[in-house]
């Protein structure tokens, strides 16, 4: 009898040799490794009605590059992890990976162990959420706050009865400072949430800051798509987020992208 399968990884990338030489080295692992070597393939395995654990995702590709190929992904409602493994190193790219969706940017050169370790956490983490959500679907199925509803049973968001088009990720971190009303919820907390406890990204021990701006800033915009004038996602500078109540408006909900002098001072501290 053969090991049972520790995952199913959609493996894009348009490398030849990269691509046969990870899938082999994910294979020995214990994963499933499917292979694509553009985005149309992948769009067209998924459209199909395929579906994996984790998806690999190289940035550079011809037609259609990697965030294109995720942009596709979520508009079709495909909310599969995807981590960018790419030779870019720019930070804009790790900060525009991100805002898209994916939930990681590895960098080609790391070792297969910091890969192997990152969609382990990743696992995890989605097992975790998947557990919480099943364990409080049956006796409260739909968590209300004001104008917000949030559906337990299928991961869906209203605001005012309108729909909000969240990523699975996106709904957890909604889901996570809603049902904590006014009350304080660090950068850290938010981000383990993501990619699970003791999880390092980014540029400094405090990069993973950068990780958990980007989301909250995409979570604000597809809210005031909506309504203009949504402010519930309050600041803590230097320390996190809060659920509010709103009555400042947008205005005083500003999307902190570059680190404050306070995160520099307060690093290490009351922030971890």
């Amino acid at each position: 009898m053969t090991d049972p399968t520790i995952a199913r990884i959609a493996l894009v990338d348009d490398d030849d040799l990269f691509r046969e030489s990870l899938s082999l080295n994910l294979g020995d692992e214990g994963y499933e490794v499917l292979t694509f070597d553009r985005g149309e393939p992948a769009l067209d395995f998924f459209a199909a009605g395929g579906s994996v654990d984790i998806v690999l995702l190289d940035w550079r590709m011809p037609k259609m590059d990697g965030i294109d190929v995720l942009r596709q992904m979520r508009a079709r409602g495909i909310d599969a992890p995807v981590i960018f493994l790419t030779v870019l190193s720019d930070q804009i790219y790790e900060e525009a990976a991100l805002a898209g969706g994916a939930l990681d940017f590895v960098e080609k050169s790391r070792s297969l162990s910091i890969l192997l370790k990152r969609m382990r956490l990743i696992l995890d983490a989605r097992k975790g959420a998947n557990d919480d959500v099943a364990e409080t679907a049956a006796p409260q199925p739909v968590h209300a706050l004001g104008e917000l509803e949030l559906r337990l049973d299928n991961s869906r968001a209203f605001w005012m009865g309108k729909r909000i088009d969240l990523t699975l990720t996106e709904f957890n971190i909604v889901k996570l400072m809603s049902t904590r009303p006014e009350e304080d919820v660090s950068y850290r907390e938010i981000y383990d949430l993501v990619h699970g406890k003791g999880f390092m990204a980014g540029y400094g021990p405090s990069g993973y800051r950068a990780n958990v701006r980007a989301f909250i800033k995409r979570i604000r915009q597809k809210f005031r798509a909506v309504d203009a004038g949504f402010g519930c996602i309050e600041n803590y500078p230097g320390f996190g987020y809060r659920w509010g109540k709103g009555e400042g408006g947008a205005a005083q909900t500003r999307d902190d992208d570059s680190a404050t002098a306070e995160d520099v001072l307060i690093d290490g501290a009351a922030a971890d």
